[in-house]
């Protein structure tokens, strides 16, 4: 999968669990990490967990596997890995303290409306 499907899957993943502040941020010419950060928060530890699982599930559908994660047990902050595409999923006070939308202000924000459900519409 190209990064560009990735992030298709994951904002929509996001979006259908009812994430918050789904971001997208181009980082490739400031970090080695990755090109892309999908960044969202959830509004619990419990929300915030079924995030990162959905977004792992779905892209597990697609043939695609982190290459690496943290946090799936109990966490504030779950990071899923992968490579070229880094998944952020926060519960909200995690977010404001650690302000990566800030740190990475430099990046390129990439413009995601188009793969949003709107309030009210249907699937």
């Amino acid at each position: 999968m190209t990064a560009e499907e990735k992030i298709r899957v994951a904002v929509q993943a996001l979006d259908a669990k009812r994430a918050e502040k789904i971001q997208v941020l181009h980082v490739t010419d400031l970090t080695i990490l990755g090109d892309y950060f999908v960044i969202a928060s959830g509004t619990s530890t419990t929300h915030t967990k079924t995030l990162a699982e959905e977004v792992e599930f779905q892209l597990s559908q697609k043939g695609e596997e982190p290459h690496h994660r943290e946090g799936m047990n109990g966490s504030n902050w779950y990071i899923l890995d992968y490579t070229d595409v880094i998944v952020h999923v926060f519960n909200q006070d995690m977010r404001d303290f650690y302000r990566l939308e800030q740190l990475w202000a430099d990046a390129e924000e990439v413009d995601i409306s188009s793969l949003l459900v709107e309030e009210g519409e249907s699937e």
